[in-house]
């Protein structure tokens, strides 16, 4: 079974038997966003945490095999996205991503926010004037070098 094909049956499970997101994260025992990412195809899980997703989806030993093979990474295949929630971040950073860069910049010198040395959480915030998405990322601070 190819990672892609893997990944497509995962979230077919994970629909057909309403299963969260949280619920497989606490099976074994990671993050809810990097489980997330692992499921989705985007990240590569280890034997035990494969065989334990795999327990919980009821799928088979293919599976595990598949889930800890290196990703292909980046998974919107068009650009711009089309997906409106995709489409929103893209905007994001169309919008605020100079303003993102000066920033840490400024903060930090000439350099880079990691994206694999990385955390991100996702919250909901409850607002009367309707809820919010909070999401809150880190990562380490790479700076350019010279030589």
């Amino acid at each position: 079974m190819t990672r892609k094909d893997c990944t497509q049956l995962i979230l077919e499970t994970i629909a057909l038997k309403k299963l969260t997101y949280q619920e497989i994260s606490e099976k074994i025992n990671r993050h809810i966003v990097w489980t997330t990412l692992a499921l989705h195809g985007q990240a590569t899980m280890s034997q035990e945490e494969a065989e334990n997703a795999v327990e919980v989806l009821g799928l088979g030993s293919d599976v595990v095999f598949a889930l800890q093979q290196f990703p292909e990474r980046g998974s919107l295949p068009d650009m711009p996205p089309t997906d409106p929630t995709h489409y929103r971040f893209y905007e994001l950073i169309m919008v605020y991503g100079t303003t993102l860069k000066a920033l840490i910049n400024e903060k930090f010198g000439d350099g880079i926010m990691s994206a694999i040395d990385f955390t991100m959480d996702i919250d909901k915030v409850e607002n009367p004037n309707g809820d919010r998405v909070k999401i809150t990322m880190e990562g380490k601070f790479l700076p350019y070098k010279k030589w």
